[in-house]
């Protein structure tokens, strides 16, 4: 494997934490997941003042905490897939908070960025919003955990704003793949096709339909 440290992304509810997994168990490699709990959440998607930043903030000191005890424990020095990149913090950020909290969140942003380590590749998994709402739908009947959901409004923009932020993306290797007809449980012939493309992967961005279920 040319890549080393394999970053997955993409909006809620496209299926990052399942595909980590997946990959990790195939490749023998370490598996990095978002530590979800927020306790500002739920106050976030309430609309109360001021939540937002306090959720940004929490999401952003958690994601930094856990790449820099990473990095002290040399976890990257051997295979390892995370469902997340750091930088995608600032998709939400921008898509969040208004310009005052921005201001503060910038320079806190750029203080914490210089001690996480970059992937070697970055795979964006793309599906249209009204596939997301589904799959959020259905895991909230699987898990039975009510927890709080975004609002279909919020997942449009919030999908706009990863297509944005990609569509410019230079900073690594993007593996895009279209996930709509993609089962994140399915077959090992599908996954060993993902796996093609990864191991084909250069420089630059390379964009991938799926010809079977994943």
């Amino acid at each position: 494997m040319l890549f080393q440290y394999i970053a997955i992304e993409g909006p809620i509810g496209v299926g990052k934490s399942s595909l980590a997994d997946r990959l990790a168990t195939r490749l023998d490699a370490a598996s990095v997941l978002e530590e979800s709990d927020n306790p500002f959440l739920p106050d976030f998607y309430a609309g109360r003042p001021g939540a937002a930043l306090q959720a940004q903030l929490s999401y952003l000191l958690n994601r930094h905490r856990q790449q820099v005890t990473l990095r002290q424990a040399n976890l990257f020095a051997q295979t390892t897939i995370s469902d997340y990149l750091f930088d995608r913090d600032k998709i939400y950020a921008y898509l969040n908070l208004d310009d005052n909290e921005l201001f503060v969140y910038q320079r806190l942003y750029d203080l914490l960025a210089r001690d996480v380590p970059s992937p070697d590749l970055v795979i964006y998994l793309q599906a249209p919003t009204d596939v997301l709402v589904r799959r959020l739908r259905e895991r909230a009947q699987e898990t039975e955990i009510d927890k709080p959901q975004p609002e279909v409004s919020y997942l449009r923009e919030l999908n706009e704003a990863y297509q944005h932020f990609f569509f410019h993306y230079s900073a690594t290797p993007l593996l895009v793949v279209e996930t709509s007809q993609l089962d994140l449980a399915g077959s090992e012939a599908a996954l060993e096709d993902l796996m093609r493309q990864i191991r084909t992967m250069n420089k630059g961005t390379r964009y991938y339909v799926p010809r079977t279920n994943l």
